[in-house]
């Protein structure tokens, strides 16, 4: 009797009660959501350095009974009277491993940390040397604004609209930044959604590009770009932190961290801060942001039709973001009288260099002696600029 006893206690205490529990089933989805991630990352090769991640951190949230994230811990941690009521060491002492991360999504650092190394990686360039490319990252915004009206009209409130709107920058650090001040309980679907598409760009934007421009369009080769000074690279950094944050001050976190890391590129002096912050601060950081963002997709919060408006809607956003980029580009295309070739606009979104790659293998296969790819990084890097002002603007409308 006491072997059944201890074995039945075991079978009562083990996870796999938790699935013939109220709501089990729905972990059971969870989980084969998470090993669909899994393969998309792995074997599809979609974004796999944030998605597998990601996926793992679905995985382990919607196991029942271990215990690594709790949403109620975070549900207190937002409401007032409390004891978890805006406490981090509540947190840290009664949390489980991935409450415990997380807070590293819940205070910004992780976003703005990146954000110097995608500073550090990218260089500017392309942009200070022809200057009217910035136009077509503020033009890929567009999606982010009309996302926004159709998530109000469709019943969203306000600063979940917002959230869910910045998708259509496709930048993913930006959204999480945004969305996890704004509507941190839609901080799984969201994230899920903008990394989603940023890793589908070779598959939604070709359409697009062929759909809007024309053969003719497609075809025209760019004239060589200037060689911009280092003295320019230089100052570029110290001018747009100091202007833009005047300007938005919420963008300062994301748009000071950038420009600090592009500083660093730039300087020549700091290298090694420089490599550190391309190569090991963002490899250590996206792995702590990538599993604290899969543990928030809790199966009972998910699992809704809150979530799929979401996803449709990061699309719609993504979709009219590459649609206003094309459209600005066929505009300069006609007043350039035909210097420069409109499929650059597509990579005004800030998904770089992915979508600078798309552009400059849609024009070679209408030219294949085209070469796109430094002209798009223009747009491409303007749109990161772009996305952290327009993350900043929502930010200062609806922030609390």
């Amino acid at each position: 009797m006491d072997i059944l006893a201890t074995l039945s206690d075991l079978i009562t205490q083990s996870g796999f009660s938790g699935f013939f529990q109220d709501g089990g089933w729905k972990n059971l989805i969870m989980i084969l959501v998470a090993c669909v991630l899994l393969y998309l990352g792995i074997k599809k090769k979609f974004e796999p350095l944030l998605l597998v991640g990601i996926a793992f951190g679905v995985l382990l949230t919607n196991i029942p009974g271990a215990g690594l994230y709790n949403p109620q811990l975070w549900t207190d941690f937002m409401t007032e009277g409390t004891r978890a009521y805006h406490s981090y060491s509540y947190v840290a002492t009664n949390g489980g491993l991935l409450d415990i991360l997380y807070i590293g999504v819940k205070t910004g650092l992780y976003p703005s940390l990146i954000f110097i190394g995608v500073g550090a990686s990218t260089d500017f360039g392309p942009l200070l040397s022809n200057p009217r490319t910035l136009l077509l990252g503020a033009a890929a915004q567009l999606g982010v604004f009309l996302a926004f009206i159709g998530a109000v009209c469709i019943g969203f409130a306000d600063n979940v609209a917002a959230a869910i709107a910045i998708i259509g920058g496709a930048d993913g650090p930006t959204a999480l930044y945004l969305t996890n001040i704004l509507a941190p309980d839609y901080l799984g679907p969201i994230a899920i959604a903008a990394y989603s598409y940023m890793a589908l760009i070779p598959m939604i934007q070709p359409p697009l590009m062929r759909l809007l421009t024309t053969e003719q369009e497609r075809r025209v080769k760019m004239e060589q770009v200037r060689t911009v000074s280092k003295t320019e690279k230089i100052i570029f950094p110290i001018v747009v932190a100091s202007f833009v944050i005047l300007l938005v001050p919420s963008t300062a976190p994301l748009i000071g961290c950038l420009m600090f890391g592009n500083l660093l590129r730039e300087t020549g002096l700091t290298d090694r801060l420089s490599d550190t912050a391309q190569n090991a601060l963002m490899n250590i950081v996206t792995l702590f942001l990538g599993i604290s963002v899969g543990a928030t997709t809790v199966a009972s919060r998910f699992l809704n039709l809150e979530t799929l408006g979401i996803v449709a809607l990061g699309l719609v956003a993504f979709s009219f973001s590459t649609v206003g980029g094309l459209l600005v580009g066929k505009l300069m295309y006609k007043l350039s009288g035909g210097k420069i070739n409109p499929l650059i606009g597509s990579a005004g979104v800030s998904a770089v260099p992915m979508a600078a790659r798309v552009s400059q293998v849609e024009g070679q296969k209408a030219n294949p002696t085209n070469f796109l790819l430094m002209h798009a990084m223009g747009p491409n890097v303007a749109g990161v600029i772009g996305s952290a002002i327009a993350a900043g603007f929502l930010l200062a409308l609806f922030g609390a």
